[in-house]
């Protein structure tokens, strides 16, 4: 099974998700990677095998290819054919990219990693419950879309949805709860500030950046509460089911 719908899949398979968004956000890769980095060096963590799902252009991966060890070892799953071609321009030595569904692929990594993908899913409890048996480790980097701010003008998450895909919306309790509830052990998280550490964006999101970074500096759950531009970064371990893990191990 594949945990998109064909319609919502469309938008990344047909070319449309590309002409709204023509780099396919490599600009903020090297800053979402320095993020991952943080989060590995926090806990010492050096996988030797890497893979990201819905790793788009495969800039990410490629900004970790040249900061962990060179015994590491990158693979890049992408659905859409045009995201794999902007990747496959980044293929080297140690560094791969498939142009498959991971969760149809009998493999497991080391490390998995999911950076602003679920919320694209649309049976994202389904897609998040299957993708548990492929990393000892996982980290997902998640939206926080749900704030006073955005609930008050409802039209910034419909330009979300409309515009980038997202379907489903989160603060950093139902973020956290639906990583316990698919069956994932949290072992810690930080929050990410892209909305203030980001250059570029819109007059109106510049103009934002003075008052949710004077906020998050007394306090980032209140900021990302109030004014949003947050997203979670959760460092997991999938919850071994006995049955599920002998069945993986005899394969």
């Amino acid at each position: 099974m594949i945990y998109s719908s064909e319609n919502k899949a469309d938008l990344y398979r047909d070319g449309s998700y590309l002409e709204r968004h023509p780099t396919w956000h490599i600009e903020d890769s090297p800053w979402k990677a320095r993020q991952v980095l943080k989060l590995l060096d926090k806990h010492r963590l050096k996988p030797r095998t890497v893979s990201e799902i819905g790793c788009g252009a495969g800039e990410i991966l490629n900004q970790l290819h040249n900061l962990l060890p060179d015994y590491t070892e990158f693979h890049g799953y992408e659905i859409s054919p045009q995201a794999y071609e902007l990747a496959c321009r980044r293929e080297k030595p140690r560094l791969h990219f498939y142009l498959k569904d991971l969760t149809q692929e009998n493999v497991r990594f080391d490390l998995l990693l999911m950076i602003d993908v679920f919320e694209h899913v649309e049976d994202y409890l389904g897609f998040l419950r299957c993708c548990r048996s492929k990393g000892s480790y996982v980290v997902f980097h998640i939206p926080l879309d749900l704030s006073v701010r955005t609930i008050m003008s409802e039209h910034v998450l419909l330009l979300r949805r409309n515009k980038s895909g997202h379907l489903h919306y989160f603060t950093q309790k139902t973020a956290l709860a639906t990583l316990r509830d698919t069956g994932y052990e949290v072992v810690d998280y930080i929050y990410t500030a892209g909305a203030v550490e980001l250059s570029g964006g819109s007059l109106k999101r510049k103009l934002a950046r003075l008052p949710r970074r004077l906020l998050s500096m007394t306090s980032e759950p209140l900021s990302s509460k109030l004014l949003g531009g947050f997203s979670l970064l959760v460092l997991t371990r999938p919850i071994k089911d006995p049955a599920t893990q002998r069945d993986f191990e005899r394969r």
